[in-house]
């Protein structure tokens, strides 16, 4: 089987990884939106109560995409490399977390 750079492609794990690796991203996200809801229901701030269901919409934005790159890479002509807009979901993923912990630390004061 050949690769679009016509080398010889390894077909081996990798969709399986890279799918599990989204899920554990995602299962990390969706813990850190739980705790955050928590903590806005502990102190009834409504900012982070909004920043923590973003966080939800996060978490299963990167459970989809762990879903379809496992789909893309088992298909007929696989893209390795993941396409920009799933590495930005991933990024504003991130800071949204961070800005979640963050006004939960700012409001509990």
């Amino acid at each position: 089987m050949r690769g679009r750079t016509g080398g010889p492609r390894d077909p081996g794990l990798q969709a399986e990884r890279t799918a599990l690796a989204w899920i554990r991203t995602a299962l990390t996200i969706l813990v850190n939106a739980l705790l955050a809801l928590r903590e806005a229901w502990a102190t009834g701030h409504a900012l982070v109560s909004f920043l923590a269901v973003a966080l939800l919409f996060a978490a299963a934005a990167a459970a989809l995409c762990g879903v379809w790159r496992r789909h893309a890479l088992l298909g007929p002509s696989p893209l390795i490399a993941p396409p920009a807009f799933a590495m930005l979901a991933a990024c504003l993923s991130v800071w949204l977390a961070c800005a979640t912990a963050l006004a939960a630390i700012v409001t509990r004061r």
